[in-house]
């Protein structure tokens, strides 16, 4: 639009024209055409995915005892154990997604926390938190998460002291879909932290916060009405395109034999559980594999474009 027009626009014409040229955002675009078929297929598994996901065919091996290749009953095959693949990546899609996405949440409630006090209270809390964050940070987020994981071996955590007849605080450590997601959570967080605390040290230097100390607002009001909401924008983005790699390192996890425990179907599970027959039957391997792919290029695709609509100051030109 011309400037001169832009600016003889009304009020109600810029913001209609605004929003068409936020929806019109092709990154944001092309990232939910990759992630709603793999939301859709996770939300409908059941009535999608033509049998069960852990039902072991006759059929579905070979006279040799080999995965069959695909066909009319298994369009894309069958696993080393008869299954069907393609049941078993659409159900894998339910757990790939909603582990990486809850393992998001836990990161951002946890990140998001840190990075909000260590901007907004500084000082001593600032140094304490971040070097924290810091220390974290030098450890690989995978190696860290297999070191949780492998507490997650049934062992028995006392929350209290053995003199106190309380037995309802002990905590059992076991692996399964909610360890896991907590584990990933717990490795996540670090880069979260460093956004908000950035963004939180930008805008608690702004004339509304200065205003809101003036007449007398508490810490805590100032960072749930007036700090918190305009951060929200960076925070957003941050958080979907980290669900991107919280998606790859369940994946990971689950290819190492310590994510979600069989049978449920994981596609990193699928993937490590056909490498050995990667040269014969690449069918077991590849679906899951694009299946990652498309799920983390999506996440990324939709957080570039979320980062360009809600960011005005990280928008391309």
């Amino acid at each position: 639009m011309h400037p001169a027009t832009d600016v003889a626009a009304s009020p109600a014409e810029r913001a209609a024209t605004e929003v068409r040229r936020r929806r019109a955002n092709p990154l944001v675009i092309a990232g939910l055409v990759v992630l709603a078929p793999l939301v859709l297929v996770a939300v409908l598994a059941p009535l999608v995915a033509p049998h069960d996901p852990n039902q072991q065919f006759r059929e579905g091996l070979s006279p040799e005892g080999m995965p069959v290749p695909p066909c009319a009953q298994f369009l894309l095959g069958s696993d080393s154990l008869g299954r069907d693949v393609l049941s078993r990546v659409l159900f894998g899609a339910r757990i790939s997604l909603t582990v990486g996405a809850i393992a998001m949440l836990t990161a951002l409630l946890v990140g998001g926390a840190v990075g909000l006090l260590a901007g907004y209270f500084g000082r001593a809390t600032d140094t304490v938190l971040m070097r924290l964050t810091d220390m974290t940070m030098t450890i690989p987020a995978l190696l860290l998460a297999i070191a949780f994981a492998g507490l997650m071996d049934g062992r028995k955590i006392h929350l209290h002291p053995h003199s106190l007849p309380w037995h309802w605080l002990d905590l059992e450590l076991r692996r399964g879909i909610v360890s896991v997601l907590l584990v990933i959570g717990l490795v996540s967080w670090t880069g979260i932290a460093r956004v908000v605390r950035g963004v939180v040290l930008s805008l608690k230097e702004r004339e509304f916060v200065e205003a809101a100390r003036a007449v007398g607002c508490s810490h805590w009001r100032i960072i749930g009405r007036h700090i918190l909401p305009n951060a929200l924008p960076s925070i957003i983005v941050v958080a979907v395109m980290g669900t991107a790699g919280t998606i790859a390192l369940e994946a990971g996890l689950s290819y190492l034999g310590i994510g979600v425990p069989p049978p449920a179907p994981s596609w990193g599970g699928m993937i490590s559980d056909g490498q050995p027959y990667l040269l014969v039957a690449p069918w077991l391997v590849l679906p899951p594999g694009l299946a990652v792919v498309l799920a983390v290029v999506g996440f990324n695709l939709l957080g570039q474009g979320l980062q360009d609509v809600l960011d005005p100051h990280q928008r391309r030109q």
